[in-house]
């Protein structure tokens, strides 16, 4: 069992955990993940490490979107994770590039912090895009901006910074004098491709962290498979971090959408009050 230290509402269906998993802490570098479960029978699923503190502890952020992310964020500080396994993939490469753009999409900004800030403890000059639906679902900016240069925040509806999607700022950063020399995006599947796309026909370096389906993380399960430059790769042993220009979104974006309707019959079991692990 993994202790819950602390249980942080950050807004609007969202909550920041700390959790006692001090071999995970130990070993997890930026851009590595862990997988959960809650309870036996229950649902296997990955969570980006935000942190890692010296006393053991991690912090996980979760956006409550399903049934087992419902049950995860209705738990409070005391109560404990049945599973935390991990850490999982690849840590993300990081380099000294020179200008850099991060771009997270959503809750996105809960894995794309650790990598700025090792973006900018590695001297990048870094420019940070937080890009959201609306103003109670942006997250981390003030430690976001902490590491960066420049923060621009972007709303679809307008209720906070700039109106529009996160693809306006990016545009007005590729198109400076100085350019981007690499972009790292984080986020909702369509928000990924479009970042790729707006960087493909400047030749800029761009990485995206990929979420997809996941059952045990160690590649067995093939569920997390997706294709790179035409080849097999599984997010979970060779990810979670691809070029972005290399992704086929369009087959992973179907793939995504597979088990839609288990995933709402799950949830809406667990509404009306069924067993945590069915």
């Amino acid at each position: 069992m993994f202790p819950i230290r602390d249980a942080v509402p950050l807004g609007t269906g969202l909550t920041r955990f700390r959790v006692q998993a001090p071999l995970v802490a130990r070993a997890w570098r930026p851009g590595q993940f862990v997988i959960v479960r809650l309870c036996e029978g229950g649902e296997r699923i990955p969570l980006t490490v935000v942190e890692a503190f010296g006393d053991g502890s991690v912090t996980l952020i979760v956006q409550a979107v399903g049934k087992t992310t419902r049950h995860l964020c209705s738990l409070a500080a005391g109560e404990a994770i049945l599973d935390v396994l991990g850490p999982l993939g690849h840590p993300t490469p990081i380099e000294r590039y020179g200008r850099v753009a991060c771009v997270a999409g959503g809750v996105g900004a809960a894995e794309l912090l650790p990598i700025a800030r090792a973006l900018a403890g590695a001297d990048n000059s870094l420019h940070t895009i937080v890009g959201a639906r609306r103003a109670d679902l942006l997250i981390l900016e003030r430690e976001l901006a902490g590491c960066s240069a420049t923060l621009t925040v972007a709303t679809e509806d307008g209720s906070r910074g700039r109106r529009g999607l996160v693809t306006g700022p990016l545009h007005d950063l590729l198109g400076t004098a100085e350019g981007l020399d690499a972009v790292y995006a984080v986020g909702p599947l369509p928000m990924m491709r479009a970042v790729a796309e707006a960087t493909r026909p400047l030749g800029v370096r761009t990485y995206v962290s990929l979420n997809p389906i996941m059952l045990d993380g160690t590649g067995m399960c093939g569920g997390c498979r997706v294709t790179v430059a035409g080849h097999l790769r599984f997010a979970c042993v060779d990810g979670p971090e691809f070029d972005a220009h290399e992704v086929d979104f369009e087959e992973l974006m179907r793939r995504n959408r597979a088990y839609t309707a288990q995933e709402r019959h799950a949830d809406e079991r667990w509404r009306a009050g069924g067993a945590p692990g069915a």
